[in-house]
């Protein structure tokens, strides 16, 4: 999603220290480690809302055989809750504390992970798995790429950025237009910029860290709004690659 002042509260420097310290390291780990919560807790609500029929009900209209054929009325409230979500923090990141930026994350992980049932109703379970195995994987390295770089990604991420509201406002529009070569050029498109922001955003971690390392309050913060950003990369990377690499259900 957008850069949202990347949800930081402070000014990030434009240069850091890039020496692989034990705190970065402590930092790194809590960030992943919450992260992985997330995505923990957005599956297990996809498979949660994908198959216990009085939710699934509530959330998507489907065929007898179970195949996906549309969002009810708080299907569509639950699929554009977490845009609505990140439109939101744009004005009020900079004034979180450590408390409401903790709530924030989960109410926005909480948001994603009831809208992604969707995916598991229009793919089959085995692609769904495979696609995630190689998100992870990719997801992994790109990661490492941006934590060990001595290169400073802050202009190519600025215009990865841009391309994340290009895509916003592309994947709008043909909600309308439903056209297929658009639907291909977003996802592979889609697929680009988000990999690229995996390394930026993991390498901005580094950068904040050394900002805010002295300041428990702030450093709370930035755990939160640095897992945010690095789970927010992971779950649209597996969606754009979803879309070349699922096998829809029948």
């Amino acid at each position: 999603m957008s850069d949202f002042e990347r949800g930081y509260a402070r000014s990030i420097p434009q240069t850091a220290d890039m020496s692989m310290d034990a705190g970065l390291r402590s930092f790194m780990l809590g960030v992943y480690n919450k992260m992985a919560l997330g995505l923990l807790l957005s599956a297990g609500l996809a498979f949660l809302t994908s198959s216990f029929g009085p939710v699934m009900d509530l959330l998507y209209r489907t065929s007898p055989e179970g195949v996906f054929q549309g969002f009810t009325t708080l299907g569509h409230v639950v699929r554009f809750a977490p845009l609505a979500m990140v439109l939101l923090v744009m004005f009020t990141a900079r004034n979180m504390s450590a408390k409401a930026s903790g709530i924030y994350y989960w109410a926005l992980v909480t948001a994603i992970g009831a809208g992604s049932g969707v995916w598991l109703l229009v793919y089959t379970g085995a692609s769904v798995f495979m696609t995630f195995l190689i998100t992870a994987t990719a997801f992994g390295a790109l990661s490492l790429v941006g934590y060990t770089t001595k290169k400073d990604l802050s202009g190519f991420g600025s215009f990865l950025i841009m391309g994340v509201w290009g895509l916003v406002a592309a994947s709008l529009l043909n909600i309308f237009l439903q056209l297929p070569m658009l639907y291909w050029i977003i996802n592979a498109l889609g697929v680009l910029i988000f990999a690229g922001l995996t390394a930026y955003d993991t390498q901005r971690l580094k950068m904040v860290y050394y900002e805010v390392k002295d300041h428990d309050e702030s450093m709370a913060v930035a755990t939160n709004f640095g897992a945010l950003n690095l789970y927010l990369d992971f779950i649209n990377l597996f969606q754009f690659l979803l879309a070349f690499m699922g096998v829809r259900r029948d």
